[in-house]
C-alpha cells in the first residue's frame, strides 16, 4: 500500500487543490476503504460555493468501495473483511445518544455540522481531524468503528452502487417520510437524481399514479421518468401544472407531493398545497428557503395538510435501495450521467450545478481514473 494518499481538497468557496496525505496507521478497530466512486449532488455544489468554516475539507458523502485493510476489532464488530465492497453513509454516530440507540444515528449531535463545530460526518468534516481522510474524493477513506458500512451485493458494481444515496433519500423520503403506498397518488416535482429516485420508490411501493413536473430544459430527464415509470410528465413552462394535475385527478388533487427541486423558491410549495387532495395530504419539503414570506398557513391548516421535512436516509432505507439496484427491475443505470477524475473534482461539482454539460442528472468522482 502506498505511503501517501492523494484526494482533492476544499480550501476555500469554490477552490480545489490535489493534495497528498500520509498514509494513517489504523487501529484495531478501523479500517480504509480504497475509494471507487464517490457521488456528487446538490448539496455538494451549495456547500463548495459557500463552506460553512474555513479548515480544508475532502468532499465526497456518497462513498462506495472495497475494504483494502481492517483491524481485527474492526472485522469482528462489521462482519467485513478486506476485499468486501461497501457503501458508506456520511453519517458518524456516538451510539451513546438517545438517537442512536433508536438506530437514528442521523440525528445524533455528533455527526450534526451545523450545531457541532467537532462533528464527524463524511464529505463535511475537516482534513485537519485525526487521520484526515473523512471524504471520498480521495483515493482512500478512514472507517472509524463508529461508520455506518452495507456490503454491496454481489452482482452490483461499483457505479451502481454510486446510485444508493439518492435511491436511499427517495425511499426514506417516499415511503417512510410521506407514506407513499398501494394506490396513493403522488406528485413529484423536479426530474434530477432525487425526484427520479422517488420515482422508482412511489412506483415500487404500489403507487397507482405519479405525476412529474419540470421544465423545457428537463425533456431528456421528463422522458427518463416516463422510463422509469411515472405516469403523466409536466412542462411546467409550456402547461398549467395545477390545471394539468387536477385535469389528470379528475379534480380530486393528489395524496402526496415530494418536493424535489432546487432554486425554484416558493412556487413549488405553493403548488403543492394547491395540488394536494381537499383533507389529509401529505407534502415533504427539502426546507432550502431561510423564510416563506405570506406562508398560506390558513389553506393548509383548511386542508388539514401535514407538512413534513426530508432529511437523509435510515439504514433500513440504504439496504431497501441496495435490494432495488440488485433486483434489476428498473433501469436504474441511466441515472448515472457523467463520470470526472479526481483532477476534475472542481468540474464535476460544477457540472451538478448547471455549469457546462446538458441532461445531467447523477455525476460520479472515480478517484483512481487519473492514476489507472
Amino acid at each position: 500500500m502506498a505511503e501517501q494518499v492523494l484526494a482533492a481538497v476544499r480550501t476555500g468557496p469554490g477552490t480545489t487543490e490535489l493534495r497528498e496525505f500520509p498514509m494513517p496507521d489504523i487501529p484495531d478497530d478501523g479500517a480504509l476503504l480504497r475509494v471507487e466512486v464517490a457521488g456528487i449532488c446538490g448539496t455538494d455544489v451549495k456547500m463548495y460555493a459557500r463552506p460553512p468554516f474555513t479548515d480544508p475539507v475532502i468532499m465526497g458523502h456518497e462513498n462506495v468501495g472495497v475494504i483494502a485493510k481492517a483491524g481485527r476489532a474492526f472485522t469482528e464488530r462489521k462482519g467485513l473483511v478486506e476485499g468486501d465492497r461497501v457503501f458508506v453513509e456520511h453519517y458518524v454516530g456516538c451510539y451513546r445518544c438517545e438517537w442512536c440507540h433508536a438506530g437514528e444515528y442521523r440525528h445524533c449531535e455528533a455527526t450534526d455540522w451545523r450545531t457541532n463545530a467537532d462533528a464527524l460526518r463524511y464529505g463535511y468534516t475537516s482534513a485537519n481531524n485525526p487521520y484526515n481522510l473523512w471524504g471520498g474524493f480521495s483515493q482512500y477513506l478512514y472507517l472509524p468503528w463508529n461508520s455506518v458500512t452495507h456490503r454491496v451485493p454481489d452482482g452490483v458494481s461499483a457505479e451502481l452502487a454510486g446510485l444508493v444515496t439518492p435511491l436511499s433519500n427517495g425511499i426514506e423520503w417516499a415511503l417512510f417520510t410521506a407514506g407513499v403506498g398501494y394506490a396513493s397518488t403522488v406528485l413529484v416535482q423536479g426530474p434530477g437524481q432525487q425526484g427520479l429516485s422517488q420515482v422508482v420508490a412511489c412506483k415500487q411501493a404500489g403507487a397507482s399514479l405519479v405525476i412529474v413536473t419540470g421544465t423545457a430544459r428537463d425533456a431528456a430527464r421528463l422522458a427518463l421518468a416516463r422510463e422509469l415509470g411515472a405516469d403523466h410528465v409536466i412542462d411546467i413552462t409550456r402547461e398549467d401544472p395545477l390545471r394539468r394535475v387536477l385535469e389528470i385527478t379528475g379534480g380530486r388533487g393528489v395524496d402526496v407531493v415530494l418536493d424535489c427541486t432546487s432554486g425554484a423558491g416558493t412556487a413549488p410549495i405553493l403548488l403543492g398545497i394547491d395540488a394536494l387532495k381537499r383533507r389529509e395530504g401529505t407534502i415533504v419539503v427539502q426546507g432550502e428557503l431561510a423564510a416563506f414570506p405570506d406562508f398560506p398557513l390558513k389553506k393548509v391548516t383548511e386542508k388539514s395538510i401535514s407538512v413534513k421535512s426530508a432529511r437523509g436516509h435510515s439504514y433500513r432505507s440504504c439496504e431497501l435501495a441496495l435490494e432495488q439496484l440488485a433486483s434489476g427491475r428498473f433501469p436504474l443505470e441511466k441515472l448515472s450521467t457523467h463520470a470526472f477524475g479526481l483532477r476534475d473534482a472542481d468540474l464535476a461539482i460544477r457540472t451538478v450545478g448547471g455549469e457546462g454539460a446538458d441532461d445531467v442528472i447523477h455525476v460520479s468522482l472515480l478517484p483512481w481514473s487519473d492514476t489507472a
